[in-house]
């Protein structure tokens, strides 16, 4: 996060009622905004949170002042693997870090928000990154795939535990400014009807498609793309994630959707996650997670 080349601002896709930050047990240890015992701990700990955070990021961009905001405020092409780890390093802090490390990650966003406006150069319309409308876009869009694309790799929630994970969710965007009046869906049934809601304001503008194109062909170093296999896993897992965009928000960017596509898009969701549980957990885990882990054990 924070101001890069050109003199642009990076904003990161990825904004951001708690399970209580202490230990289980009584222990002293803090657990932060959620804590151990929450959804967001299991929901954010799978292994198919980067697929779900490129799904976030195409539906973020069907909202065409959301996305005037990154074309023109956002570092993604110059250093799109920087502003990947510094959204993960975001997320990592407030799902997992210390409440002051939570805290310290939500103050940056919120002041590189007040530096992020300007006008859609299609519609003309003025925007603000710190508009409570576009805040409460990028938390929906965030949620409904972390959540969504989680459970279809194979995680399994109630129907009970996914309500509690949105509603632990809704402290997220009051905290980096939307107003405590606005009404955050604490439920899928919630989140469904924002969706409906918002949709007569989404369209695939020219910027949209070209992040999308950008986000499946992103730019790598020479030897990597020549002497592994980054280019080849990454295009499947980013085609993986436009197939798990909903069908309406598939049509906006001019993809068919065939008759079982869904389903498809489920199985692919859940070999990837077969297969990254292959991985050692240093490779699958952030170290935000790690701390945390740590901090609990030591409580007990």
């Amino acid at each position: 996060m924070g101001a890069r080349g050109r003199g642009r601002q990076d904003v990161d896709p990825i904004d951001g009622a708690a399970a209580g930050g202490r230990a289980a047990g009584g222990g002293a240890a803090d657990g932060g905004l959620f804590g151990p015992d929450s959804v967001t701990w299991r929901v954010h700990g799978e292994p198919t949170m980067l697929l779900a955070g490129v799904r976030a990021l195409l539906l973020q961009a069907l909202h065409p002042l959301a996305m005037a905001g990154v074309a023109q405020h956002s570092a993604f092409r110059e250093d799109p693997w920087g502003r990947l780890r510094r959204t993960a390093e975001y997320l990592g802090a407030v799902s997992y870090g210390t409440t002051e490390q939570a805290d310290r990650a939500i103050a940056r966003v919120r002041t590189v928000h007040r530096a992020v406006r300007g006008t859609d150069p299609h519609s003309g319309a003025a925007y603000s990154a710190d508009d409570p409308e576009l805040l409460l876009w990028v938390h929906c869009c965030e949620v409904d795939s972390f959540l969504g694309v989680t459970r279809r790799a194979g995680l399994r929630l109630t129907p009970a535990e996914a309500d509690r994970y949105l509603a632990e969710q809704q402290l997220l965007p009051h905290r980096l400014g939307v107003p405590e009046e606005y009404a955050v869906p604490g439920s899928t049934e919630q989140l469904a009807a924002y969706f409906d809601r918002v949709r007569p304001q989404l369209r695939a503008v020219p910027e949209a498609r070209e992040a999308a194109r950008f986000a499946l062909l992103p730019p790598l170093p020479g030897w990597v793309a020549v002497l592994t296999p980054a280019r080849p896993t990454w295009v499947g897992m980013a085609c993986t994630a436009m197939a798990l965009l909903p069908p309406w928000a598939r049509r906006m960017y001019g993809l068919p959707v065939p008759i079982g596509a869904d389903l498809a898009a489920t199985v692919s969701a859940r070999a990837w996650r077969t297969g990254l549980e292959l991985l050692p957990d240093v490779l699958t885990e952030g170290p935000y997670l790690r701390a945390a882990k740590a901090r609990i054990a030591a409580a007990r």
